[in-house]
């Protein structure tokens, strides 16, 4: 099911590892890689800005997508849009809590932008960001497309980085499984500041 596009659509389960770097400047926040270590994707956010964007770009910093958070809604709202747009038009995904009081165990729907209705998910997150760990369901249904899982080394821990594995099951679009795990991680930073 190619959401982002097709070229992101694997006949394969894909296994991908995602660093997310504490403290950097030049390099992005996440590098996305493949299981040969090949970069994928980065996670850039601008450093002095008032918007709250961030943008998936691709290993020669083409802009994939741009994930951006609607900080007026109650339920984080976020929306993701094409390239670097944020034109309702390119949009191709709004996110959002599934309630406004949620402890410890986020629960997200995702809304494609052809569902304006906004009252069926096309999917839902569910995970314990205690434990590391999250799946990612087709439609209010128990099929699994994806899942994540955090993984601790003692090199991660000392130099700064939050290292996480994912796997996109067959056919299932692995940009669009990256742009929800770092908004899952975007939305988890800020419960645990409040």
């Amino acid at each position: 099911m190619a959401i982002v596009g097709p070229q992101f659509c694997a006949p394969y389960p894909v296994d991908l590892g995602i660093v997310r770097k504490v403290m950097t400047i030049t390099d992005g926040n996440f590098a996305v890689t493949d299981v040969n270590g090949n970069l994928l994707f980065k996670v850039k956010e601008p450093l002095f800005s008032l918007s709250d964007k961030r943008f998936l770009l691709d290993a020669s910093d083409n802009p994939i997508l741009t994930l951006r958070e609607n900080k007026v809604s109650l339920h984080d709202r976020w929306q993701v849009f094409r390239g670097k747009s944020t034109n309702q038009n390119d949009l191709v995904y709004t996110l959002k809590r599934s309630s406004m009081i949620q402890l410890m165990k986020p629960k997200l729907d995702v809304f494609l932008a052809q569902n304006k209705e906004m009252k069926v998910c096309d999917f839902h997150v569910k995970g314990s960001w205690i434990d590391r760990s999250c799946v990612v369901y087709a439609g209010k249904s128990d099929a699994i497309v994806a899942q994540m899982h955090k993984k601790h080394t003692a090199q991660s821990i000392l130099i700064g980085k939050s290292n996480f594995s994912v796997t996109a099951y067959p056919n299932v679009d692995y940009a669009f499984i990256v742009s929800l795990i770092v908004i899952l991680d975007d939305i988890n930073r800020e419960d645990s500041e409040d």
